[in-house]
């Protein structure tokens, strides 16, 4: 039987690498996330004082930490969007689906990074 020389390879390597990226994507997301709650939630022992012996430095270290998950969040959603498009430049022509956005997933990682960095900004100048 003959192949069309248009035809894919194998497709399921570059998907099984998206689906990869969009697993990290989620990662980097929960981390972002869970950093976010961190840093907040010394704002909210604070505003209801839960505590008899209530510390002003408890507040800056959930700050402190939850900036720090933000940044590993980050981090990770640019390093890994980095490594997918470096991936990508060693598949052939063939291998990539034609008429397939696949810039897709890295702009949504890098706008995921910028976000994020501009949330850790904005928590570390308001805290």
């Amino acid at each position: 039987m003959n192949q069309n020389p248009n035809q894919i390879e194998n497709p399921q390597v570059f998907f099984a690498a998206e689906r990869t990226l969009l697993a990290w994507q989620r990662s980097s997301i929960s981390f972002i996330a869970l950093g976010f709650v961190i840093e907040r939630f010394g704002l909210f022992v604070r505003f209801l004082k839960l505590s008899n012996d209530f510390n002003p430095s408890s507040i800056q270290l959930s700050a402190i930490v939850g900036i720090v998950f933000i940044g590993l969040g980050s981090t990770i959603c640019l390093l890994t969007a980095i490594q997918y498009q470096l991936f990508l430049k060693t598949l052939s022509p063939r291998e990539v689906p034609s008429r397939y956005l696949f810039q897709l997933a890295p702009i949504v990682s890098y706008i995921i990074f910028f976000i994020a960095i501009g949330l850790g900004t904005w928590l570390a100048l308001s805290s």
